[in-house]
């Protein structure tokens, strides 16, 4: 293979998985205050599904670049930019315009401002695993709603990293989390996880499982990315002063704003992002730190569902539009 060369993955029309093409390309050179990062893993995320659907907050400028996270080496470094990042490990945090960068491929062009030392003891698949899923459960339970010893808080797609990362900031915090998944194939898991009850949908009416756990208050807390119709549902299974994060919206449904439950419980419904979190550096700071320190402690254990080579780039997204997974998703370079 050309030294001079790498793969790079970019589409060139938006649409499903089979868009995504591995092309050799020259070895991009970092602009001023990037550097070139050469790629040992990359985790995946709904948001670049979204993305490459055209259905994201962000739309791609055709051929596009995909991908926010990414663990390697840098290898080469822009004007501006400190000799000390030469052949130093980072992670990269998704904080960045998803239609200027992108991840997936050998080697990548990344802003200095995106990386993110990890502790040494993970590995690149468990280091590219912890900034998207841990920051964005973080910014919602930690920053924004405070939760504390007792708080009920309700996951729903539990089975996500994101979901994953949320139980065990609940736990962290002596919180109760309430997980939700569809089927009761990952139940088990979700309990090993340290979810504190599992209610299964297929089987079970969740607002009447939320008011038997709660013993008729609801739910504190609602960490949703699902959204559309079940947002009513969710707002029926809130507590009185509840909040509710929508954080996505996987349903692909428009969403109706439950006025009823809202004004009978006062309830707080709000749209977030993590880049409410990345774009503020004292926030990102103290979020990346208490990420960091949970992950040494053993608190927090990226999981991985899968990992796949990034000659499999298209199975792998097939495979996270299965919904089957839990936790990430990583390919492997």
């Amino acid at each position: 293979m050309s030294t001079n060369t790498a793969k790079i993955v970019r589409f060139h029309e938006i649409g499903g998985p089979e868009v995504l093409k591995i092309e050799e390309m020259p070895i991009p050179k970092p602009g001023n205050g990037e550097v070139l990062l050469r790629v040992q893993a990359i985790g995946l995320n709904r948001a670049e599904i979204m993305f490459r659907m055209g259905r994201y907050l962000i739309q791609p400028q055709l051929p596009s670049k995909i991908g926010y996270e990414a663990a390697g080496v840098v290898e080469a470094i822009g004007p501006g930019v400190d000799q000390a990042f030469l052949g130093k490990k980072f992670s990269t945090v998704p904080c960045f315009n998803l239609s200027q960068y992108g991840v997936y491929g050998e080697v990548a062009i990344v802003p200095t401002y995106a990386l993110a030392a990890y502790p040494e003891k993970l590995t690149p698949s468990q280091a590219t695993s912890i900034w998207m899923q841990y920051l964005t459960a973080y910014g919602a339970l930690i920053h924004y709603a405070k939760i504390t010893k007792g708080d009920v808080v309700l996951i729903t797609a539990s089975s996500s990293s994101v979901g994953i990362a949320a139980i065990e900031i609940a736990k962290a915090e002596g919180a109760v989390s309430i997980a939700v998944t569809r089927t009761a194939k990952k139940k088990a898991t979700l309990l090993e996880a340290g979810a504190d009850h599992v209610i299964v949908t297929q089987e079970e009416d969740l607002v009447a499982q939320v008011n038997e756990i709660t013993h008729g208050k609801g739910s504190k807390i609602i960490f949703d990315p699902v959204a559309g119709k079940r947002l009513e549902m969710l707002a029926e299974a809130a507590a009185y002063g509840g909040m509710i994060f929508e954080y996505g919206n996987l349903s692909l449904e428009p969403t109706p704003f439950p006025l009823f439950a809202a004004l009978n419980k006062g309830l707080v419904i709000r749209g977030y992002t993590l880049f409410e979190l990345v774009s503020n550096p004292s926030l990102r700071e103290k979020a990346q730190k208490y990420v960091f320190d949970h992950i040494q402690s053993n608190e927090f254990k990226p999981k991985i569902a899968r990992e796949f080579p990034l000659t499999q780039i298209i199975d792998a997204h097939r495979y996270m539009e299965s919904n089957e997974q839990i936790g990430k998703i990583v390919i492997t370079v």
